[in-house]
């Protein structure tokens, strides 16, 4: 009878030991999932507006979506300053550091950090055309590890803009950085856009933003206005372009809004932080696990009309009024706001 009880006894106590450690594993595993700590490495080109506002709709976004940085996500941002070389570096730590997730921000850093892994899910955003790029196999359905957000403007219809703020140009700047492969993309169809309103065109290419100055002075009395897209150079060095413009006379059709506040004359621009957002929602998804070779690149429809009534006085251009009842004026940043 005793051994039957303690046999009894033995066995109840094994139940209750796999039990408890049946209940440890399963609470064990819970906690992981719960504490989960996703690892998302940032790349970012250079520093200017129009790339910051990309990054800032980006973590906003992330955080609207209950992925709060210091939290349930680590967010690691690196800024290359307008250096490939800082691209590659960068790009070799992030992949070395095995992130869960790489946000690259403008073409140069983005095929940086994809020729860096073909395994890490990539994010791209402010690059203008993925496919042209080499960064997909085509922007409809991508095939490899990198998907995001594109930043194409409606080149044709900031070309249009450019005849009704100056109804007498004859002869348009197209003012860029040759070393940008998005940029190449936009010059190409405005060219084509500029051909179709009967504009001629000349290449004012810089290879570095230490060129910029004396590329744009050289357009003094060869050319009645200047267009530049959305390139990151210029971008970073709108202060520059603008202050020379004003003294020769010449207006500046830009890509963004940054390039605006940057003293550019007017853009029918896209909205960055939207863009930022927009690549959250994605980044949210490969984090739950959706496929990103299958994801399309992803496109921001609505455009607004943004003019700098600052340059409007400097340059005496008159808005024709149906612009100007679309217009979102802005001013023109000054140092001290930047302070």
């Amino acid at each position: 009878m005793k051994l039957m009880k303690k046999a009894a006894a033995l066995g109840l106590a094994s139940i209750l030991t796999m039990s408890l450690m049946t209940g440890c594993g399963g609470s064990k595993k819970e906690e992981t999932k719960e504490d989960k700590v996703y690892q998302i490495g940032v790349t970012q080109y250079v520093e200017h507006d129009a790339l910051d506002a990309a990054y800032k709709g980006f973590v906003d976004g992330l955080e609207d979506a209950g992925y709060k940085d210091g939290e349930n996500i680590k967010i690691d941002l690196q800024n290359a300053q307008a250096d490939q070389s800082n691209c590659q570096t960068i790009a070799s730590k992030l992949v070395k550091d095995k992130k869960d997730l790489i946000l690259a921000i403008a073409t140069p850093a983005a095929q940086a950090v994809a020729n860096e892994t073909k395994d890490i899910p990539i994010l791209v955003t402010a690059v203008t055309d993925p496919a042209d790029a080499k960064l997909v196999e085509s922007n409809e359905e991508p095939g490899t590890n990198v998907s995001g957000t594109s930043d194409l403007t409606p080149c044709k219809e900031q070309m249009e803009l450019l005849t009704k703020l100056v109804p007498d140009a004859k002869k348009v700047a197209m003012l860029y950085c040759s070393a940008e492969a998005n940029s190449k993309f936009q010059i190409d169809l405005a060219k084509k856009a500029a051909k179709e309103l009967k504009l001629e065109t000349v290449d004012a290419t810089v290879a570095d933003s230490n060129e910029i100055e004396q590329v744009v002075k050289s357009l003094k009395g060869k050319v009645d206005a200047i267009y530049s897209p959305t390139d990151n150079v210029i971008a970073a060095g709108m202060t520059t372009v603008s202050m020379v413009a004003d003294e020769i006379g010449i207006p500046v059709i830009v890509g963004e809004e940054g390039m605006c506040t940057g003293g550019g004359l007017a853009t029918y621009g896209i909205d960055y932080y939207k863009l930022g957002q927009q690549t959250a929602k994605m980044a949210v998804k490969v984090l739950e696990g959706e496929d990103i070779s299958k994801m399309p690149i992803e496109y921001q429809e609505d455009c607004e009309l943004i003019i700098n009534k600052d340059a409007v006085k400097k340059l005496n251009i008159k808005v024709p009024e149906d612009l100007d009842k679309e217009a979102r004026y802005v001013e023109t940043a000054t140092e001290s706001k930047d302070e």
